[in-house]
């Protein structure tokens, strides 16, 4: 078995390693920001076709690097207190998975030439920092253990994902796609912090200084609830932004988020992972729904 009930063999080791349960961080800024280009009279489907699966594969080809350079770094011992691994169970080595990344980054590269050629050198700075923030997250530099990586998160599945889909679109950046990437960000940026609470321990004994090691549980905990507080502080602003009063849809998720905040302050270790999961589902369904409010 490969773990999470993916059963055996290649194409189950490949899935292990994508990482499939975190998609949704890929793929919900890029929804938003297609339902702010259909808001402004922009879309463009088969724009939106290509930015959807240059992002899910630039995530996928982070997630292969990802697995790869933590392994060959020790980070994934058999303490590892999350999922399991695709080169930490023996079932890649870290050098397939390289490959894997290359395959995977090359596959976004084409869909980034098709945005390009629609949109403009933008798309390609967007790609191209997309690629090295994934490779160097935990390869080369590594800024991902000395604390650097809410903010990539922030900006790149945040910010970059939103505007950048908008972009291609439009041809502009509205103060509408900002304000409706600022929750996006949050979410996913919580994701990462979620991990990174769960990993602490460990993180700190082999000398991965991670935000949440910095700051301490009690503080990774507070971060946690800033970042989602935030999330939810934006839409009266977007409500302001677009004259409707649609774009409050999410707050029906403040339930569940309130819940989490709850969780992630009596959680450790292992109890930590159905909340991650939770918490990706959280920002799909904060997305959703807004996709929903722009388009009423």
């Amino acid at each position: 078995m490969t773990g999470a009930g993916l059963g055996s063999g290649p194409v189950a080791a490949w899935r292990l390693a994508a990482r499939l349960r975190t998609l949704p961080l890929a793929a919900a800024p890029v929804l938003v920001g297609a339902a702010c280009a259909w808001r402004d009279e922009a879309f463009a489907a088969g724009l939106t076709a290509a930015a959807l699966c240059g992002a899910l594969l630039l995530q996928i080809g982070a997630n292969f690097a990802n697995d790869a350079f933590d392994h060959e770094r020790g980070s994934d011992g058999p303490e590892r207190l999350g999922p399991a691994r695709a080169a930490q169970l023996g079932l890649l080595s870290p050098r397939t998975l390289k490959r894997g990344t290359a395959a995977a980054f090359a596959g976004a590269s084409l869909a980034g030439l098709y945005l390009t050629a629609a949109a403009g050198w933008p798309v390609a700075v967007i790609g191209a920092l997309g690629m090295i923030a994934a490779v160097t997250y935990v390869g080369p530099g590594a800024y991902g253990y000395r604390g650097g990586g809410e903010l990539a998160v922030f900006v790149l599945f945040g910010f970059a994902a939103v505007a950048g889909t908008y972009w291609v679109q439009a041809r502009a950046v509205s103060w509408v796609a900002l304000a409706a990437a600022w929750p996006l960000a949050c979410l996913a940026s919580a994701v990462l912090v979620v991990n990174n609470v769960r990993d602490l321990e460990a993180d700190l004994r082999s000398g991965k200084r991670t935000l949440a090691v910095r700051l301490g549980p009690g503080g990774a905990r507070t971060e946690y609830a800033a970042f989602v507080a935030a999330a939810y502080l934006a839409l009266p602003i977007l409500a302001l932004q677009t004259g409707s009063a649609w774009v409050l849809l999410p707050l029906w998720t403040m339930p569940e988020a309130m819940a989490l905040v709850a969780r992630v302050r009596g959680s450790v270790g292992a109890s930590l992972n159905p909340i991650l999961v939770r918490t990706v589902r959280l920002e799909l369904g904060f997305a959703l729904s807004l996709c929903v409010g722009l388009l009423a």
